[in-house]
């Protein structure tokens, strides 16, 4: 029996759009679905300054499909010789949404991020001062605390002192894959969100590693025990508004995942929106998606939500492409590992 399911147009609060020929690919997969996205800084260079995101937004602006009123939600990639000045200015200008901090060496194009946190300490405070938001990229790098630990390790060692010295500052915890971070998140005030991502709503590390190393759902950061993914799909669904999406869809050709040392991220821009449905379905939550993915990030960030919709119809099995072709080679498409009957209509 076909159901269909009309929502705010959703937005992204966590993408990679990578830059060039990938882009140009990946792009309308985006801005298909989603009105606005926050875009990772992390190109190789970074975006550090105003002027560097400005000239990615302009890319970004002339890859859209003919027609599209997608709007790129630019940031600005923390390092420790940031000028607060800077950012200031970005964001008065209306060019930044936000300022991304990644620990160096946490993730993918990330050895320029911060080692010494006590060197961007000027530019928190500025970003507290004028309401700005720091996106985090959650773990530590330490080589001697375990992979599947440095989420909960980053939060007692970096971000609660952060917040701490910093009250007044407005954090994002992206793309959070641990019960340790649910619960810190409920635990805060206001000024603290979380970003949840679509594939860490569906799978756990064991199908990373049981029966063969998956390759395509390795990301950063890693997926964790069953526990952690369930205690993520009843944040995700609840309806708080401190939760909200951020797909982290990250695009790599299949040769740079597949190498001896592959790159980690999922590519999931083409059908988060079905997959979603599905899980909402699934915990009977489906009144909560509209929050989730359309109305809690738009509050956060203090914009406005978007005015139109999209309608998701649930009909016979959708059959997704494995692959995206791009002229730097295919990038294949997240798999749930079973069928989906929601889609975009």
């Amino acid at each position: 029996m076909t159901q269909t399911l009309t929502l705010r147009r959703p937005d992204d609060w966590h993408l990679h759009l990578r830059d060039g020929a990938m882009m140009q690919a990946v792009l309308p997969h985006t801005a298909a679905h989603f009105g606005r996205a926050i875009i990772m800084p992390n190109l190789v260079p970074p975006v550090v300054t105003g002027a560097q995101a400005a000239a990615y937004k302009d890319r970004i602006l002339a890859a859209l499909p003919k027609g599209s009123t997608f709007t790129p939600l630019m940031t600005l990639y923390l390092t420790e010789d940031t000028d607060p000045g800077d950012v200031a200015a970005a964001y008065a200008s209306g060019l930044i949404n936000a300022v991304k901090l990644y620990p160096a060496g946490a993730t993918t194009n990330s050895a320029s991020g911060v080692s010494r946190f006590e060197n961007v300490r000027p530019t928190l405070e500025k970003m507290a001062e004028i309401g700005l938001p720091l996106c985090v990229h959650g773990e530590v790098t330490d080589h001697d605390i375990d992979i599947f630990d440095r989420e909960a390790v980053f939060i007692d060692r970096v971000l609660d002192p952060i917040r701490k010295a910093t009250p007044d500052l407005k954090v994002v915890m992206e793309h959070i894959t641990t019960k340790n971070a649910v619960d810190y998140a409920r635990a805060q005030g206001p000024n603290l969100g979380a970003t949840i991502t679509t594939h860490h709503l569906v799978i756990n590390r064991n199908h990373i590693l049981a029966g063969g190393i998956k390759p395509h759902y390795y990301c950063l950061p890693v997926a964790k025990r069953e526990e952690h993914r369930l205690a993520l799909r009843d944040a995700a669904t609840s309806g708080e508004t401190r939760f909200f999406l951020g797909t982290d869809s990250a695009p790599h050709t299949d040769a740079n995942k597949l190498l001896p040392c592959g790159c980690a991220g999922c590519f999931t821009a083409p059908n988060t929106m079905s997959i979603l449905a599905q899980v909402f379905e699934e915990e009977d939550k489906l009144g909560h998606l509209e929050g989730f993915a359309s109305l809690h990030g738009p509050a956060f960030y203090g914009l406005p939500e978007n005015t139109d919709t999209i309608t998701l119809t649930k009909g016979d099995v959708i059959a997704y492409p494995g692959h995206v072709d791009t002229d730097e080679g295919p990038v294949t498409v997240f798999d749930p590992g079973y069928p989906l009957h929601w889609r975009v209509t």
